[in-house]
């Protein structure tokens, strides 16, 4: 079958335009951040068309088992298959410890059955520092070589500020292959009614914590 056709940064657009919609107060824990992503990501499967499952499973061929996906989405056309689903469309995994940044890499680019290999790859992970995102990006390219997907990475990093307060920073990098087509940043901040909003970098009003 042949791809599917999007540009995954209108994706990192759309998530970040619409997060504040998410609900997600400064009082939740990340348990509940994480789960508001993945039905986000759920919902945008089901709007275009595709059957997205949550914690769906994939054959890894190195361990000799199935591991989960935190989502999926399933093309179906009864066309072409009455019976089974005709191709894996997106595999989506949402990571709140930046210690497992490297498990979630080997969770999107693990070695599968060719039916399970997705067209496009969404990684939303949390990391420890900046500097971190470099080293995890060149496993990502290094992993893409045989997978070959479109992947879409979105970092999210702490800043701690004056005043024991903190800013979250995203970076969101859009692959084709081995090569980086595109980055974008945003900021995710607490509004005054104390949830949880995000904007891109250049929108940001509060430029003095740019500056750290």
């Amino acid at each position: 079958m042949g791809q599917e056709y999007f540009n995954l940064m209108s994706f990192f657009d759309g998530y970040v335009k619409n997060y504040r919609r998410l609900n997600i107060g400064h009082y939740n824990n990340r348990s509940m951040l994480t789960r508001r992503e993945i039905e986000y990501f759920a919902k945008l499967g089901e709007y275009l068309g595709y059957d997205s499952f949550v914690e769906d499973y994939k054959p890894n061929l190195k361990l000799g088992r199935s591991r989960p996906m935190d989502l999926s989405w399933w093309k179906y056309d009864a066309r072409k298959n009455e019976d089974e689903y005709i191709k894996l469309v997106l595999h989506l995994e949402r990571e709140n410890l930046w210690t497992k940044d490297e498990e979630t890499i080997e969770k999107l680019f693990s070695k599968t059955e060719e039916a399970y290999v997705p067209d496009y790859v969404i990684g939303i992970q949390n990391v420890g520092n900046k500097e971190r995102i470099g080293i995890l990006n060149k496993l990502v390219i290094q992993k893409n070589k045989k997978q070959n997907s479109d992947v879409l990475m979105i970092y999210r990093y702490s800043v701690d500020l004056e005043n024991d307060e903190f800013i979250d920073k995203i970076w969101a990098f859009y692959f084709s292959g081995t090569r980086i087509l595109q980055d974008r940043k945003a900021i995710c901040d607490v509004d005054n009614s104390g949830y949880w909003f995000m904007c891109f970098e250049e929108e940001y009003k509060d430029k003095e914590k740019l500056r750290i």
